[in-house]
């Protein structure tokens, strides 16, 4: 069963962040940079905020924004939502359905070792699921079939 932590090995882990301060300009040349969706706000090592280029989206619309000017803390999104580093992939994609969220910061024994998109748990569900299809028709083979032959009791 693939686990948070296995896909965070295959993905690479470790957070991508800003401290609060940083513009809003800032932090997107930041996510472009790593080609994410998604920025984790950190105080020091803590994660204290999300923003996500859906939360682009919604702000661009407000009449004072200022991506030059203002800080990612006044429009992160404070509510961080989070799975454990042994929840597997089905458990995570129940997360993000039940949530209504693309990204769980993944933990540790109190600590936070990465991100996942909803995109990355997807990308290692349906792969789990292809090797099981894939271990299946070897077994069930038309080969299987082809030699198969019933013989009479003696």
């Amino acid at each position: 069963m693939t686990t948070a932590q296995k896909i965070l090995s295959e993905k690479g882990g470790g957070i991508i962040g800003v401290p609060p301060e940083t513009t809003v300009s800032e932090t997107l040349r930041r996510m472009a940079e790593h080609k994410v969706g998604a920025i984790v706000v950190l105080d020091g090592e803590t994660p204290i905020g999300i923003w996500t280029s859906r939360d682009l989206m919604r702000n661009i619309l407000l009449p004072d924004f200022d991506p030059q000017r203002d800080p990612i803390a006044k429009y992160m999104q404070t509510h961080l939502k989070t799975a454990l580093h042994t929840a597997t992939a089905y458990e995570m994609m129940d997360k993000f359905l039940g949530l209504r969220v693309n990204h769980l910061l993944i933990e540790e024994n109190g600590h936070f070792i990465g991100l996942l998109s909803s995109g990355d748990v997807m990308k290692a569900a349906i792969q789990e699921k292809t090797e099981e299809l894939k271990s299946l028709q070897s077994m069930v083979s038309w080969e299987y079939y082809e030699e198969w032959r019933w013989k009479p009791p003696k």
